[in-house]
């Protein structure tokens, strides 16, 4: 080496630095951003966050079309037999709409006064109670299973546990951060949904789908249980192929409306069977018709016997 116009490295410029630790200054500067990111933008789209907006049970915000989108293309892979699994963006938290529910800012309306559907410099989402800018520099929740947002801070020093905006009434468990940060919240949010998933209800309280009792299909009735109303109305019994063809009323909730539709089955189902019956030829042979009334005019002697005209007498 040499002799070449240049220089020959040493080893303190060719070896590299241990990385070091970010400071701490460093790891909010970074989190503002995400936070700031995630605040404008939907987090399954990418794309900014237009009314309706929705939320999961991690606190995450959606944009509604995109959370629809990804739930029928899910349904079309499970139907193509792909694996769904491997291509949820959601990280298997939103399975249907129940799983989420509607975030209701409260928008300060433009210097013109009008509202704009997407968030803009010129638009803020506020906290309807101290006024608050929502956003990464201010801590905001949402209530379950209302949706209306506002600052953590009005709502700890909130009175009782009623909605200020629909006096829905609400429990301290069913305030969802939005966008947690701390390790403690996300723990929290994860057990709040376990427990939640135990009793068979979703992130927005309602039923899980599956999660309701099947219907007995013995329909007899013993000493000492109760006789269900859809059983009486439905009607009198049926062979299995004429009860597969008439509609049934055990569906009907209402008992006026089911018990008139199990009357109006009852006398279809009686009248089918009369015409059936008149349809049957070996039947008729029990059955005397007009025809025969006229041999009924003759006496015992000749009823059932012709004499010829030419016969002898």
């Amino acid at each position: 080496m040499g002799n070449d116009g240049g220089s020959i490295p040493t080893r303190r410029e060719l070896v590299k630095e241990a990385a070091r630790d970010p400071s701490s200054t460093q790891v909010k500067e970074v989190q503002t951003e995400k936070l700031e990111h995630y605040w404008s933008h939907c987090a399954l789209s990418q794309q900014p966050l237009s009314i309706p907006i929705v939320s999961d049970s991690t606190g995450n915000l959606y944009n509604k079309d995109a959370v629809l989108e990804n739930l029928l293309g899910a349904a079309k892979q499970s139907q193509d037999g792909a694996n769904v699994a491997g291509n949820d963006r959601t990280a298997g938290t939103i399975k249907n709409l129940k799983d989420v529910v509607e975030v209701r800012f409260d928008i300060e309306e433009e210097e013109e006064g009008d509202k704009s559907s997407k968030p803009s410099p010129s638009l803020r989402l506020v906290c309807p109670v101290s006024g608050k800018r929502l956003g990464p520099g201010v801590k905001a929740v949402y209530l379950v299973p209302c949706g209306h947002a506002f600052a953590e801070s009005a709502i700890r020093e909130m009175p009782g546990e009623q909605c200020l905006q629909c006096n829905e009434p609400y429990s301290a468990d069913n305030v969802i951060l939005i966008l947690p940060t701390s390790t403690a919240e996300k723990d929290r949010l994860r057990d709040r949904l376990s427990r939640l998933q135990s009793t068979g209800l979703t992130h927005s309280l309602k039923k899980a789908l599956g999660s309701g009792k099947k219907r007995k299909k013995d329909t007899s009735t013993k000493k000492g249980e109760t006789t269900n109303f859809a059983d009486v109305t439905a009607g009198p019994e049926m062979p299995p192929e004429e009860d597969a063809a008439i509609p049934s009323s055990k569906a009907i909730r209402n008992e006026g409306t089911a018990s008139l539709t199990a009357k109006v089955l009852a006398e279809q189902h009686d009248r089918n069977k009369r015409r059936k019956v008149a349809q049957n030829e070996n039947l008729k042979t029990l059955f005397s018709s007009s025809n025969d009334m006229a041999g009924k005019q003759k006496d015992f002697m000749t009823r059932g016997f012709t004499i010829p005209a030419d016969a002898k007498r």
